[in-house]
């Protein structure tokens, strides 16, 4: 009975043992695409409606504009529909305007403290995170349902 015992407790500690390094092995794998979404929406941020600002494979990245403002963004992919997109804001400047920039190579000359920045995102196939930053004054309503941006890296 006892050898009965010794054994379900070592069956458990190499499953709880697996469990942890397949988790943290997800987690490091996965980064973040910023995107200067100022940029990529251009002028059409002076027309209401929805507008296509992103493609990536299947999935189109789509913001809504009221008023001049950015109303929300939406993310669609043909087969699995509308992708959830999830709202962060930061005092740090995570795109650039001239392309990608990941957050963990910013310097400090490029981390602007006075203004907020509100980023749109979405999870891709490969589990990579994309983000469309705008500055929160192009934003119609931007504390409502952002949470705080902390890099993973």
């Amino acid at each position: 009975m006892n050898m009965n015992r010794i054994q379900r407790l070592l069956t458990a500690t190499v499953v709880i043992l697996g469990l942890f390094a397949f988790s943290k092995a997800a987690v490091a794998t996965r980064k973040a695409n910023h995107h200067d979404g100022k940029q990529l929406i251009g002028a059409n941020v002076n027309k209401d409606g929805r507008h296509v600002i992103h493609k990536k494979g299947d999935y189109t990245a789509s913001a809504d504009v009221k008023g001049g403002k950015i109303a929300g963004v939406h993310v669609h992919h043909p087969k699995k529909g509308d992708v959830p997109v999830k709202k962060y804001k930061t005092h740090r400047k995570m795109a650039q305007a001239g392309g990608l920039q990941h957050g963990y190579y910013l310097s400090v000359q490029y981390q602007d403290l006075g203004t907020v920045y509100i980023g749109f995102a979405w999870v891709n196939d490969d589990g990579d995170e994309e983000i469309y930053w705008f500055p929160y004054d192009m934003i119609l309503d931007g504390d409502t349902g952002a949470v705080e941006y902390v890099p993973e890296s």
